[in-house]
């Protein structure tokens, strides 16, 4: 009962871990994104592009 128990804690466990890495994945892609954004944005204004 015990060894069924700890199985299905570690898999609860490897399933947040897994949540919490893609979060921080979209999170920085999000951040490169807006950095990528105010660049080109910076440069239309000054007629480079």
């Amino acid at each position: 009962m015990l060894n069924r128990l700890d199985h299905k804690v570690r898999a609860a466990f490897h399933g947040v871990l897994d949540m919490a890495r893609r979060r921080d994945v979209y999170m920085r892609d999000a951040a490169y994104m807006v950095a990528i954004d105010r660049v080109v944005k910076a440069m239309e204004l000054r007629g480079w592009v």
